[in-house]
C-alpha cells in the first residue's frame, strides 16, 4: 500500500512531466515533440514517461485532459438555470480559446486534433458532456431548459461550443472576440430554451 506522501510525489511527477510536455509544444511545435525532451525538462527518465504513457501521443492526450478539465474546474458553475450554465460554458470556451497549449495542438497538429473533432469522444469530452448533462438536468428540473435526454443536449452543446472554439480565429475579422461569446451564448440559449 502506498502512503499519502507517495501518492502525492506520484501525481507531481506527473504534473511535472505534463508541464514539461506544454512547454515543449509552445517551443517547438506539436510535430518535434520527443519524449526525450520531455523526460530531460522534467528531470526524469524516459522510462519514468513509458510507465505512465505508452507514446508521445498518449501523454499529449493526457495533456490536453489535464489543460481543459483544469480550465472546467477554474471557471465555476453560476447557479441553476439554462442562463447560469450557458454563461460558464460560454466562459469556459473563452478560456479554452486563449489556452496556448490547445490552440498550439489545434493548429499545429491538426490530425491530432481531428481525431477528438472527427472520430472519437475523448475523455476531456466526456468529462464536458457529463459535467454540462449534470447541469442540464438540475435547470430541466427548474424550468428553464427544453425536455430531452440532458447526454443528448449536453453532446449538441459541446459540439456547438467545439466548432465554435475551432473556428473562431478564421471568423475574427467578422465576429471579434466580444461578439463571439454574444453569439455563441445566442446560439446555446436558442438550442436549450424551452
Amino acid at each position: 500500500m502506498m502512503s499519502i506522501s507517495n501518492d502525492t510525489a506520484v501525481a507531481s511527477m506527473a504534473d511535472r512531466i505534463l508541464d514539461a510536455a506544454a512547454n515543449c509544444v509552445l517551443a517547438y511545435g506539436v510535430d518535434r515533440v520527443t519524449l526525450a525532451e520531455i523526460a530531460r525538462r522534467a528531470r526524469v527518465s524516459r522510462p519514468t514517461i513509458y510507465r505512465r504513457w505508452p507514446d508521445i501521443r498518449s501523454l499529449l492526450a493526457a495533456l490536453l485532459t489535464k489543460r481543459i478539465v483544469g480550465v472546467l474546474d477554474d471557471v465555476p458553475s453560476r447557479g441553476v438555470g439554462r442562463e447560469a450554465l450557458v454563461g460558464r460554458m460560454v466562459a469556459v470556451a473563452e478560456r479554452l480559446r486563449h489556452d496556448e497549449v490547445i490552440m498550439a495542438v489545434l493548429h499545429s497538429a491538426p490530425e491530432l486534433a481531428m481525431v477528438y473533432i472527427a472520430e472519437r469522444l475523448g475523455t476531456s469530452q466526456q468529462i464536458l458532456i457529463d459535467a454540462v448533462a449534470g447541469e442540464l438536468k438540475l435547470a430541466q428540473e427548474e424550468g428553464s431548459v427544453r425536455q430531452g435526454d440532458p447526454r443528448q443536449l449536453a453532446a449538441m452543446c459541446l459540439l456547438i461550443t467545439q466548432s465554435t472554439i475551432q473556428s473562431a480565429q478564421m471568423v475574427e475579422p467578422i465576429l471579434d472576440a466580444d461578439a463571439l461569446a454574444v453569439e455563441l451564448a445566442h446560439s446555446l440559449n436558442g438550442y436549450l430554451r424551452p
